[in-house]
C-alpha cells in the first residue's frame, strides 16, 4: 500500500469532509475521490461511511487510521534524526595548541581530514595564550591542545601526549657538569623562550615559578633556529621536549640535560565543549587527532 494512501486516510479522518481534505492535500476533489476508489478497489472493503457533510472511518477504516498515524510518525522522526546527522557531520572547527610545537605535525593532519572528511574546514589559530580554556568555553576556539586538565564539567577533555621538557645547552655550558637541573641553576642563565608572556612558557609556569625563580636574562626569539644558532655559540640555553627540534639539523655541540632528577613531564589534553561532542564532526576530528598524536596507551 503506497505511503500516499495513508497520508490520503489520516487526512479526511481528521478534515471529517472531503472537501477539506482536498485543500490540505493540495489535490482536487475529483482526484481525490479517484485516489479513494483506487485505494478501496485494492483493498477490497470501504475505508469511509460516506456521507453529505461528514465521512465517518469504518471499522476496517480506523484500524488504517492507527496504522497510518504510526508510520507517518515514524516516518517524520526518522527525517528529524537524519537532517540532525546531516548537519553534525558538517562544520568548521577552530583548533589551537598551547605547545607551539604542534604546529609542525598539524598541517599534515589537516591535509589528511581533508581529503577523509572534506565536509569539516579546519583552522589553526597561531598564538595559543594562558587563556585557552575560557576561548573554549566563550566559543572563540572549538578545540584546544593544553597542558593542564580543566576541571569544568563543560568540557569534555582526553589525554593524548605525554612528553618530557629539557633543557638544550652547549656541550661546554657549565651546566653540563651536573647529573641533572634543579631550579637554582636557572638563576643565572640566558634562557631563550618562543614569546611573552612568561605563563605561556611550560618550564617557567611547571618548574621556575612554583620554585621562585626567575633567570637573570630572558630573551623572546620566535625563530626556533635562531634560537639553536645562538646555543651554538653557547649564548644561552632553552628548554623544550625532544621531539620538538627533529624538524631541525641540529649541531653536535647541543645536548639535552634533564630537569629535575625524575624529569619535567607534561600531559597534553585535547579539550571541546562537552556539549559539542553530540555533533558527529567533532568526534571524527577528535578520533583521527588521537589515532595520529597520541602516545598514551588505552
Amino acid at each position: 500500500m503506497e505511503l500516499k494512501y495513508f497520508r490520503l486516510i489520516k487526512t479526511i479522518a481528521e478534515q471529517g469532509n472531503i472537501a477539506n481534505s482536498s485543500e490540505q492535500l493540495f489535490l482536487t476533489q475529483s482526484a481525490l475521490s479517484h485516489q479513494l476508489r483506487e485505494m478501496e478497489d485494492r483493498l477490497g472493503f470501504k475505508v469511509f461511511h460516506r456521507s453529505r457533510n461528514h465521512w465517518q472511518l469504518t471499522k476496517e477504516g480506523e484500524e488504517l487510521y492507527g496504522l497510518a498515524n504510526q508510520l507517518l510518525e515514524t516516518l517524520e522522526t526518522g527525517f528529524k534524526n537524519i537532517q540532525r546527522i546531516k548537519e553534525g557531520t558538517t562544520g568548521k572547527l577552530k583548533v589551537s595548541a598551547e605547545c607551539q610545537s604542534f604546529f609542525h605535525g598539524l598541517p599534515t593532519f589537516v591535509q589528511k581530514m581533508a581529503i577523509l572528511y572534506p565536509e569539516i574546514t579546519i583552522d589553526l589559530s597561531l598564538g595559543a595564550t594562558n587563556q585557552t580554556i575560557s576561548q573554549i568555553l566563550s566559543n572563540e576556539l572549538d578545540v584546544a591542545i593544553v597542558t593542564s586538565q580543566p576541571a569544568s564539567e563543560a568540557l569534555f577533555s582526553k589525554a593524548v601526549f605525554r612528553d618530557e621538557i629539557k633543557m638544550v645547552l652547549h656541550k661546554e655550558h657549565r651546566l653540563n657538569e651536573v647529573d641533572f637541573l634543579d631550579a637554582s641553576h636557572f638563576a643565572d642563565v640566558h634562557l631563550l623562550i618562543n614569546s611573552f608572556p612568561m605563563e605561556d612558557v611550560s618550564v617557567y609556569e611547571h618548574f621556575l615559578k612554583p620554585n621562585r625563580i626567575v633567570p637573570t636574562k630572558i630573551s623572546a626569539i620566535p625563530f626556533t633556529e635562531v634560537s639553536l644558532k645562538m646555543i651554538e655559540a653557547n649564548m644561552g640555553v632553552m628548554c623544550v621536549p625532544e621531539w620538538t627540534l627533529k624538524p631541525f639539523k641540529l649541531s653536535e655541540d647541543l645536548v639535552f640535560k634533564r630537569i629535575s632528577k625524575n624529569g619535567l613531564k607534561r600531559t597534553h589534553y585535547l579539550v571541546v565543549q562537552e556539549e559539542r561532542r553530540k555533533l558527529e564532526y567533532f568526534n571524527s576530528f577528535i578520533s583521527n587527532f588521537i589515532e595520529d598524536f597520541s602516545n598514551i596507551p588505552e
